[in-house]
C-alpha cells in the first residue's frame, strides 16, 4: 500500500468520527497526529473533503478515503513509497453521536455504538445484527422460516397486485421502537399529510378546495423506490455514527427473494425493473417504520415540489405517493408543462409518476383529492353518501342482517366507522347519517 492511501485511510477514520464540518475534521486530525503534521493543509483538506461530500454527515470511511484522494490539496503533498509516512501512528476517536444542526434539539436517544444501540433493544449484539441481515442473508435464505418477514400478493382494482412485507413480531417490536423514540420527533415537510399526527388527508385535501384545476399524481412502489442509502443518510444526519446507522437502516429495510415473485399468478407477473426494485434493499410496506422514513426521505422531494409550486402560483400537498397540485385559470393553462416538470423532479429523486394515473380536474368536473369532493368545500362523493344513507335506511326497514351481504363480522362497528368518516370529511350531512343509525335495531 502506497503512502499516500495508507494517509487517506487513516484521515478517513479521523473523518467519519468527528464533527462534519471543516473545523471540526481539522481539530479532530490535529488531535489525532499533533501540530506538527498539520503544515497548514489539513484546513485546505478539511474544506475540500467537506464540499465534495455535500452531506450534512460524513459518507462511510472508504467514501471519504477516496474523497481525500480526489482532493487538490492533498495530490499536492506529492506522497510517494520513497518517502516516510506523514505519520507514525496515531488515535482515532471514538465515534460520537453528532446530528446535523435541524436535529441537535430533537431529543431522540444518543447512541454511540452497535452495542450500546444493543442495550437501548435489549438485546445482545450478535441478535442485533442477526435482525438487520445488512449482508441480505435471511432475505435470501431458502428457508422461509428463517426469514424475518411474512410476505403475500395482495390484488388491486387496477394495476398490478401489491406485496405486503410484515415483519415478525420481534422485528416488529423493534420497529416500532424506533419509530416512536427516534422517528417520531423529528418533524417532515409541511405539505406531508399522510403518516403524521395531527394531520389527515382530510386537511390535505382542504388546501385544494374551490381551485379552478387539480392535479393529482400518483408515485409508483412509493415505499420499495426509497433505496436503504437514503435511511442510512437519514440516520446519519440525525447523529447516529456510521456503523449505527448502518444497523438501524438494516432493521428497517429488506430485500426481496426472488421466489416470492415467482409464485405470482399467471398473467401477473412483474416487470424486470420492478423485480429489480425490490430486489434491492427497500423499505418494506408492512413495516412500522416505513411510512416515517419514507416522509422523512422525501424531504428534498417535498421541497422541490413545493418550490416549483411555490413559482407557479399553485398549493402543493402530498399525502403518501398521492400528490396534489391546485391552482387558478393561469395555471390551469400551464398544467401540460408543469406535470412534465414534477415528473422530471421526481424521477430525478428516484420515483416514477404513474403516467396513466394523471387526473386533471377543472371546475366544471368533479374533483376529488384522496377519494374526498373539493370543489366548494371538502365533501363526500354525492354516490358514497347516497350508498351509505340508502344501506342505513335499509338497515331500520329490513334490519342490519339483510345489508350485511358480505358477512362482515363486526357489521354494527363497520357501518359505524363509516359514519365517523362521514361526519369528519361534512359535519352537517354526518349528523344525518348519524341519526339514522341510531335509529337500527341491533338485536
Amino acid at each position: 500500500m502506497g503512502h499516500e492511501t495508507a494517509t487517506a485511510r487513516a484521515l478517513s477514520l479521523i473523518f467519519a468520527n468527528a464533527e462534519w464540518t471543516p473545523q471540526g475534521l481539522e481539530s479532530a486530525a490535529v488531535k489525532a497526529f499533533g501540530w506538527r503534521h498539520t503544515r497548514g493543509w489539513l484546513g485546505r483538506l478539511a474544506a475540500e473533503v467537506v464540499a465534495a461530500a455535500a452531506l450534512p454527515y460524513a459518507p462511510a470511511p472508504p467514501t471519504i478515503a477516496r474523497l481525500i484522494l480526489a482532493a487538490e490539496s492533498f495530490r499536492a503533498l506529492e506522497l510517494d513509497d520513497e518517502k516516510k509516512p506523514l505519520f507514525d501512528s496515531f488515535s482515532v476517536p471514538l465515534p460520537g453521536f453528532a446530528p446535523a444542526p435541524p436535529f441537535r434539539d430533537a431529543g431522540i436517544p444518543e447512541i454511540e455504538t452497535v452495542p450500546a444501540l444493543a442495550a437501548w433493544l435489549n438485546l445482545p449484539v450478535r441478535h442485533v445484527e442477526w435482525l438487520a441481515d445488512v449482508e441480505g442473508y435471511r432475505a435470501a435464505a431458502d428457508s422461509r422460516s428463517t426469514r424475518h418477514y411474512l410476505r403475500c400478493w395482495v390484488p388491486r382494482r387496477h394495476g398490478p397486485p401489491r406485496l405486503i412485507e410484515a415483519p415478525k413480531p420481534l422485528l416488529k417490536g423493534i420497529q416500532r421502537k424506533i419509530l416512536r423514540e427516534i422517528l417520531d420527533p423529528i418533524p417532515v415537510h409541511d405539505a406531508a399529510h399522510g403518516f403524521r399526527k395531527g394531520r389527515s388527508c382530510i386537511g390535505g385535501a382542504a388546501r385544494h378546495a374551490g381551485e379552478h384545476v387539480v392535479l393529482c399524481l400518483d408515485l409508483r412502489d412509493f415505499f420499495p423506490a426509497v433505496p436503504i442509502r437514503a435511511v442510512h443518510g437519514l440516520f446519519r444526519s440525525l447523529g447516529y455514527p456510521w456503523p449505527v446507522a448502518r444497523v438501524l437502516a438494516g432493521l428497517c429495510g429488506t430485500r426481496t427473494p426472488r421466489d416470492v415473485f415467482d409464485a405470482l399468478p399467471f398473467g401477473m407477473a412483474a416487470d424486470r425493473d420492478r423485480r429489480d426494485r425490490f430486489g434491492g434493499r427497500h423499505l418494506p410496506q408492512g413495516a412500522p417504520t416505513s411510512p416515517a422514513l419514507a416522509n422523512l426521505c422525501a424531504w428534498r422531494l417535498d421541497c422541490r415540489l413545493a418550490g416549483l409550486a411555490r413559482r407557479a402560483g399553485a398549493a402543493y400537498t402530498r399525502y403518501a405517493d398521492d400528490l396534489t397540485f391546485s391552482g387558478d385559470a393561469d395555471f390551469a393553462r400551464r398544467s401540460g408543462g408543469f406535470v412534465r416538470a414534477v415528473s422530471e423532479i421526481c424521477a430525478d429523486a428516484g420515483f416514477v409518476v404513474h403516467a396513466n394515473k394523471t387526473r386533471v380536474m377543472h371546475r366544471h368536473q368533479c374533483q376529488r383529492v384522496t377519494g374526498i369532493v373539493v370543489n366548494r368545500h371538502v365533501n363526500l362523493p354525492r354516490a358514497d353518501h347516497d350508498r351509505l344513507k340508502a344501506i342505513l335506511t335499509n338497515c331500520i326497514r329490513h334490519g342490519p342482517a339483510s345489508q350485511n351481504r358480505d358477512g362482515t363480522p363486526d357489521f354494527r362497528a363497520h357501518l359505524e366507522g363509516r359514519v365517523a368518516w362521514a361526519e369528519h370529511v361534512n359535519r352537517a350531512r354526518g349528523e344525518k347519517l348519524r341519526v339514522l343509525f341510531g335509529r337500527i335495531a341491533w338485536g
